[in-house]
């Protein structure tokens, strides 16, 4: 079974940059070597500050594009209950 995961990375700048992939370590490598996206690679290096896992594609897209909606301060209370886990 495909296991994706849908994060949320804090970039140089402080900003937030949500993504999803299912593979999750080789994105962030990505993305700090400046690979996977315009928007963060001129933001590094990123870190990694929530990750949720799901089970397919169509259901990790589906809370993409509900925490790109969400207000900073939410992002910021994922990112928080992210650090509680690690």
């Amino acid at each position: 079974m495909a296991r994706w995961f849908c994060y949320l990375l804090e970039c140089a700048d402080g900003s937030l940059y949500t993504g999803i992939t299912p593979a999750l370590e080789r994105r962030v490598r990505r993305h700090n070597d400046g690979s996977a996206s315009k928007y963060t690679r001129a933001r590094r290096p990123v870190r990694l500050v929530w990750a949720e896992p799901w089970p397919d594609r169509a259901s990790a897209s589906r809370r993409e594009w509900h925490v790109k909606r969400l207000p900073r301060v939410a992002k910021r209370t994922l990112a928080l209950r992210g650090a509680e886990t690690r």
